[in-house]
């Protein structure tokens, strides 16, 4: 969270406040996109291949695909989560590499 924390202050220090619109919309196309992205998250999950490329990509897809501010401020919430879960995997799997061979021995 700390590492999350300074690349925001990076971020404000080079860009300064950023109030940028939206963007989100509810054409069908972007409706289109999040109902496939949950489609193949499940499909995945139900074949036991489920990555966090998928469940990232249908949340990032479904905030996509929000207008109401308060919903779309909780998807961005559960992208927010998801990445930052990705990033704890990520680094569970270098501290087990990094684990010292002697150990347990």
């Amino acid at each position: 969270m700390r590492e999350i924390w300074d690349e925001r202050k990076r971020q404000e220090a080079k860009w300064g406040e950023q109030n940028h619109p939206d963007g989100t919309d509810t054409e069908r196309w972007t409706k289109a996109a999040a109902n496939n992205a949950r489609i193949l998250c499940d499909r995945a999950a139900k074949e036991g291949k489920l990555t966090f490329r998928h469940i990232l990509t249908e949340e990032t897809a479904e905030a996509f695909a929000e207008v109401d501010a308060d919903k779309l401020r909780a998807e961005l919430v559960q992208v927010a989560a998801v990445a930052v879960c990705w990033i704890e995997s990520i680094d569970r799997r270098k501290a087990k590499t990094q684990a010292p061979e002697a150990e347990g021995a």
